[in-house]
């Protein structure tokens, strides 16, 4: 261990040459990519609402009077019989996410020595020096709003709102207005979709101290000022948005920088700075720009600065919403899966290390989404499957929880996992705080109560039989996608109806949603050993896939463990080590090491690991790639990495503390504070190369559970308000 701290930031000797790797800013609503050009600076606006509409019809497919013979035929050994159940559509993507605009901020060019841009991950700033100039920009968590801050001698600024970015449609309908204030100027830019009644206006404050300010259309001419402070916000609306009410809004504001600052960073640091990792790494490779560190990709520097800019993007992208495939940001219209919320593995994996690295904010962001669907999947429920109780979809815009997105690739209509796979996280904040939400208690009500209507086919030996059943993305290798017994349904059937139960004890729901998944198959292990995707006889698997969806009940559930079920746990294991890669995705690389960590593999998740460093994942903004050599801007990577690095040092359940599971034996010693377990305690860990450790446990609550080590098994008493050190060895 080195006496210097980890790094909690990120730098570069140069302006961003692409959106790609602009550093990012955002408060979970609005959001803010920065080149940090001296001379011509951009600041791209983004906001979660932002989607475009396409004209897609919304409706859920209206299945349900068919849905017995499509059993009856399945059952009967049709395997592509539901391939018919569907209502005739074609494939059908949400409404994309698209950017606002760019605010551009120009200087007459010359020569800027002594260039540096960097963004302070404990504050949400990014900014830009170079001789005597400096520009800032951080999006309020406090006032929801950008705040874009420009000082210098004698400042001659030109500054406008454009819409130009990649992608944009030439049907938009833009409109620019600038007016003059006694502070400044007031800008706004209104662009109305084509062919929809509905727009977005971005509505820029303008507030100058010295110099004079003059109209220049389609924006203002700042000479020999001191300082400029711009103030952003964007809006999705239909009608007419009031700009003069708006700008009053940002007026009351303030003007002052630094209580804007202060007022931000006070919410913001609180939430990232809880929980930090030390790696011990060389001083000297910690004070590298990102873009140099990337080039080192077995450096522990490099791992310590992943973990902190992966918490900080996570926490910027998550309010209003989780974050979506990109987070909360993009430069281009055109963005790869309509920059959905892909809620069939991405965004469970992004927020995987929310309750574990103490991130209430990212739970609640994924709460709010969720509830605000509930609506729509009742519809699904209803017109899919003719049932009562929810549905989830595989894809959301934030706007809509409709089911409607049907391929015979990819007929996510069928898949019934989604909302015990959505509400898994809510629960384990549950267990984190130990109160239970009573609206979390209701969605897991309705989601047994979908179950009760749905499983009523059984098999020859009296087990209830999921079907139609679909794994994602994957189809067995002699049958059709759309099939029976998924082994991601069966945990996922089983896992719903005990969790219902359990958050409505002693009631008769709580018994019969029991019994029913009692009824439930078992897992089926195939002939190569290994934990079958389907558990239907006859169905063979396909092993080189990204997803790894038939492993949910070893992560994120707890229904696999090499503990509790070593058989399952090493059939499972079998199934990880067959898995293939297909097509080098990141987020199948990191939940493949999520799931080793689980099943005390080590090697495993280094391995998954190296791929992601080893693989130009990354770009210099420290936000990710969905493939290799940077190609396709995804947050997944970047989101999920901490998550991995916590579950391989630290994993807990109501009852159960593990302590370096999964600890590669190439990692260095390091630290790990502030963790949070899911039976109420806050863990500060320390370790050597060699494996001995020292954990310290600051219970909020009186917990008895079972500590696991290398060592084997004990109880573990904690007594709320009292310190317990552990001294443990990892091998």
């Amino acid at each position: 261990m080195t006496d210097s701290a980890p790094v909690h930031g990120t730098w570069e000797p140069r302006p961003a040459g692409r959106w790609e790797d602009a550093f990012l800013s955002g408060n979970g609503h609005h959001g803010a990519l920065v080149f940090g050009d001296p001379n011509a600076e951009r600041v791209v606006v983004t906001h979660h609402t932002l989607v475009r509409p396409n004209g897609r019809d919304d409706r859920p497919p209206q299945l349900a009077g068919g849905l017995a013979a499509v059993q009856d035929r399945l059952l009967a050994g049709d395997t592509s019989a539901a391939e018919s159940f569907t209502d005739g559509r074609p494939l059908e993507w949400v409404q994309p996410f698209h950017p606002a605009f760019q605010v551009r901020v120009n200087r007459p060019p010359g020569d800027r020595p002594g260039y540096r841009r960097e963004v302070d991950f404990t504050t949400g700033v990014v900014s830009a020096t170079c001789d005597g100039w400096t520009g800032r920009v951080f999006v309020s968590r406090a006032d929801d709003v950008i705040v874009q801050y420009v000082t210098g001698p004698a400042l001659t600024l030109d500054i406008d709102l454009d819409h130009r970015l990649p992608g944009a449609p030439a049907g938009l309908g833009v409109g620019h207005g600038a007016v003059l204030t006694p502070e400044g100027a007031l800008l706004s830019l209104r662009a109305r979709y084509p062919d929809s009644d509905l727009a977005c206006t971005g509505v820029t404050r303008v507030t100058v101290t010295g110099g004079t300010t003059a109209l220049v259309p389609p924006g203002v001419r700042v000479q020999g000022a001191r300082s400029v402070l711009l103030l952003t916000r964007v809006f999705r609306h239909t009608g007419e948005l009031d700009v003069v009410a708006e700008g009053r809004a940002l007026r009351d504001l303030g003007t002052d920088h630094d209580a804007l600052l202060d007022r931000h960073a006070a919410l913001h640091r609180t939430a990232y700075e809880r929980v930090t990792l030390d790696l011990g790494a060389d001083p000297a490779e910690r004070a590298l720009p990102g873009s140099e560190l990337l080039r080192r990709p077995d450096s522990p520097a490099l791992l310590e600065r992943l973990f902190a800019a992966g918490r900080y993007h996570l926490l910027s992208a998550s309010g209003l919403f989780p974050p979506r495939l990109t987070g909360l940001w993009t430069g281009d219209w055109n963005t790869a899966w309509s920059g959905a919320f892909t809620q069939d593995a991405n965004l469970n994996l992004q927020t995987a290390s929310a309750a574990a690295a103490d991130l209430p904010e990212v739970t609640e962001a994924h709460a709010h989404l969720i509830r605000r669907q509930l609506p729509d999947w009742r519809d699904n429920a209803r017109a899919v499957f003719g049932t009562r109780g929810v549905v989830a979809p595989a894809h959301s815009d934030g706007e809509s929880g409709h089911s409607h997105h049907f391929d015979r690739e990819y007929p996510l209509h069928l898949w019934t996992a989604g909302a015990d796979w959505l509400l898994k996280p809510l629960v384990d904040h549950d267990d984190t705080r130990g109160v239970r939400d009573p609206r979390t208690a209701a969605a897991l009500a309705e989601v047994a109560l979908f179950y009760e209507d749905f499983l009523t086919r059984t098999d020859a030996d009296g087990h209830l039989v999921v079907v139609p059943s679909y794994s994602p993305e994957n189809r067995p290798a002699n049958a059709s996608w759309g099939t029976v017994n998924a082994a991601m349904d069966l945990s996922a059937a089983r896992h719903a109806l005990r969790t219902a139960a359990a958050y409505h004890p002693d009631t008769p729901d709580a018994e019969r949603w029991n019994a029913l998944a009692d009824r439930l198959p078992p897992h089926r292990v195939n002939a190569d050993g290994a934990l079958a995707e389907w558990a239907w006889p006859g169905l063979e698997d396909s092993y080189d896939h990204r997803h790894l969806s038939h492993l949910y009940g070893v992560w994120p559930l707890d229904e696999i463990t090499p503990y509790d079920t070593p058989g399952l746990a090493a059939a499972a294991h079998r199934a990880l080590e067959l898995r293939g890669s297909e097509n080098d995705s990141a987020h199948g690389h990191l939940h493949h090491a999520l799931v080793a960590a689980r099943l005390r593999d080590g090697d495993r998740v280094a391995h998954a690991l190296g791929r992601v460093l080893d693989g130009d994942f990354f770009h210099v903004s420290l936000m990710s790639a969905h493939y290799p050599r940077r190609d396709v801007y995804n947050a997944d990577a970047a989101h999920t990495l901490p998550a991995v690095l916590i579950e391989m040092l630290v994993q807990s359940t109501p009852d159960r503390l593990v302590l370096l599971p999964a600890l590669p034996a190439d990692l260095p010693g390091g630290a790990l504070r502030g963790v949070r377990t899911r039976f109420g305690a806050a863990l500060d860990l320390t370790w050597s190369r060699d494996g001995a450790a020292t954990a310290v446990l600051r219970p909020d609550r009186d917990a008895r559970v079972e500590l696991r080590t290398s060592s084997g098994a004990e109880p573990l008493d904690l007594v709320a308000g009292e310190d317990r050190v552990l001294t443990v060895r990892a091998r």
